[in-house]
């Protein structure tokens, strides 16, 4: 049974579970603005105070797995950056854990490449003879192959939590994820590593969390309850990432407790207000507000039908909200409010780098690692060329010999002492500086390829295995595909986004640094603004998986959205609306949510009858045709 608690009693709640001798295992609904993280801390500085010499002496941690480098840094600064606890990252944590066991790696990374060349080379005996896949295949099985072949001679493999994995001993995201919940679901004697090292593992935005690692968790925490205590941080309504665990906190095991912080600390009541209602088809993890004021909310229907200057309606709605909150800083300063898209589509194409990233967000695969910037294709241009770019740009001869020295297999320390002529091989690195840097002569903004194609001619960096066989493609034309087996989703993809300016992916990182203008769901995570906006747009947005207009009534819902819906899947409009709901509990004073549609009585209506919004709450501004 859920405990509703006040705030004391769900710290006193959470804290009878880290026990030592006798520990729990807890869920925590923790909904926006909940006060979550201060939670987090003051419990485990109590147990600090009753629990440290035991744990010294026994030499264990607590272990806290959080989702981004900045959460993680908090939480040390708060904890007073005390070993006790081991803050880490996902991905840090993991590789942590499997580091020391480098001969199950070897295995496992075996299995992986052996089932990789099975299934290509199947391919290529089905497929059409002249198409690309067909020209690709080999290369790929070769790569895969001298990989396999070089297993046994790699002494130690090695991972950067924070970077580019290129190295032919390095391991990428995916797999250290997967190599984890692999080990700790199958192999016993990790997981006892695991609980006698962390007696108490609390997991941050667990609905996030890949969701083979949380079962593997699960799994660990069922055959170990007496020793080990794993507590969940999260709420489902704010489940942003498609890998993360469906209905997490739903179906627990009857031990676990389920204790629940209803306090909004952030949102003022009309926002609080809206966000339940938003939330209350969900679940009834319906949120009491902490803040004495009131706020403000709006909803702003633009009628798309005769055209419409958005950029020109967004300023009116500014204006707008400036009059209705009288706070001028809706229209003083572009910097003090912060515009929220519901979906990405619509950043990249206001962003102007929908070339490079609407290919790639298409494909399920590589959708998250697009989107948080650790997919070793991105993090190459990133990380690598990127950098360099900015260094010449700027004439720092320091910058660009440091990116050389540590990046660049020319004239790494174990090539230069191999070489006959070292001298021969500096000026080929400075040659293929030179040689990249003329791309961008004069005001030349070349395409993602053509730097691709460049860096491979010059072997200035190691490419990425995927772009490495896109790269060493000879320009031929090929067969059109005729079936599945005729192509390869991801490559094809990337052959899209790589005809994109290098202006584009310049925007893109931006994006993804939340340094441009535009926010969504995945960028604000855990951040709050005084003033924000939120726009509703399918055309610009696509509504590919969300659809806004669907979840306002705008239109009909599909054969497949109503049989997902009777076998109890999710649906466009089941991620519309967590999103939507993220969106808008990220407001500290006043809200300004502009919906564009073809057919504003509906969206009028439906957002009368959910409760969502007030009749004087929606406006319907005059709106300004585009100019052609």
């Amino acid at each position: 049974m859920t405990n509703v608690l006040p705030p004391a009693s769900v710290d006193d709640e959470i804290y009878s579970c880290l026990n030592l001798d006798s520990p729990r295992s807890f869920f925590l609904f923790a909904g926006a603005g909940s006060g979550k993280t201060r939670s987090l801390v003051e419990v485990l500085k109590r147990f600090r105070e009753h629990n440290l010499h035991r744990l010294q002496v026994n030499a264990q941690q607590i272990a806290i797995i959080t989702y981004t480098n900045a959460a993680c840094e908090e939480i040390k600064r708060r904890l007073e950056f005390d070993p006790t606890f081991s803050v880490s990252t996902i991905h840090s944590f993991t590789w942590k854990l499997i580091k020391p066991h480098q001969n199950d790696i070897r295995e496992l990374l075996r299995v992986k490449l052996q089932a990789e060349i099975a299934k290509l080379e199947e391919a290529q005996s089905k497929g059409r003879d002249g198409t690309k896949a067909a020209a690709d295949r080999p290369r790929q099985i070769a790569s895969k192959q001298k990989r396999l072949d070089s297993l046994d001679s790699i002494r130690k493999f090695s991972y950067d939590p924070n970077g580019e994995n290129t190295g032919k001993d390095s391991l990428n995201h995916a797999e250290v994820i997967g190599m984890t919940a692999e080990m700790l679901t199958n192999r016993p004697l990790l997981q006892k590593i695991l609980i006698r090292k962390y007696p108490i593992l609390l997991v941050d935005e667990s609905q996030d969390t890949k969701k083979e690692l949380v079962e593997a968790l699960f799994t660990v925490q069922a055959s170990h309850k007496k020793q080990f205590s794993m507590g969940l941080f999260g709420d489902v309504m704010q489940r942003i990432y498609n890998d993360g665990k469906e209905n997490l906190g739903e179906g627990l095991p009857e031990d676990w407790l389920t204790p629940k912080k209803v306090y909004n600390y952030r949102c003022p009541r009309r926002v609080v207000r809206l966000i339940n209602r938003i939330r209350e088809d969900v679940d009834q993890n319906l949120q009491q507000p902490a803040n004495d004021k009131e706020g403000f909310v709006r909803l702003f229907i633009a009628d798309v039908r005769g055209g419409v200057d958005k950029a020109l309606f967004e300023n009116s709605v500014c204006k707008e909200m400036a009059k209705i909150t009288g706070d001028a800083l809706w229209i003083e300063d572009k910097g003090s409010k912060k515009t929220l898209t519901l979906e990405h589509h619509m950043a990249a194409r206001r962003g102007g780098f929908s070339s490079f990233f609407e290919p790639l967000y298409e494909v399920d695969k590589i959708k998250t690692s697009l989107l948080d910037g650790t997919h070793a294709c991105v993090t190459f241009f990133s990380e690598r060329v990127l950098p360099l770019f900015s260094s010449l740009k700027s004439g720092n001869r320091f910058e660009i010999s440091r990116i050389l020295n540590k990046h660049s297999p020319l004239i790494s320390s174990e090539h230069l002492q191999k070489s006959t002529n070292p001298k021969a091989d500096l000026a080929k690195a400075k040659n293929g500086v030179d040689s990249l840097h003329a791309l961008w002569n004069k005001t030349a903004d070349p395409t993602l390829v053509t730097v691709l194609r460049e860096v491979h001619r010059s072997g200035l960096f190691r490419l990425p295995e995927l772009l490495a066989v896109i790269a060493a493609r000879e320009e031929e034309k090929y067969n059109e595909p005729e079936s599945e087996d005729d192509l390869d989703p991801i490559i094809d993809a990337w052959d899209k986004a790589l005809k994109a300016r290098f202006s584009e992916f310049i925007a893109y990182v931006q994006y993804i640094s939340d340094e441009s203008g535009f926010g969504t769901h995945q960028g604000i995570k855990g951040l709050e603004f005084p003033r924000v906006m939120v726009v509703l747009d399918d055309e610009e947005a696509r509504g590919f998986l969300f659809s806004y207009e669907k979840l306002f009534g705008a239109k009909p819902l599909t054969a497949t959205d109503q049989r997902n819906q009777r076998e109890g899947k999710e649906t466009g409009i089941d991620r519309t609306r967590r999103l939507f709901y993220v969106t808008c509990s990220r407001a500290e004073d006043s809200l300004a949510v502009i919906a564009y549609t073809n057919e504003p009585d509906e969206v009028n209506k439906t957002a009368v009858n959910r409760g969502w919004f007030d009749e004087e709450e929606i406006i319907l501004l005059t709106t300004t045709k585009k100019s052609e």
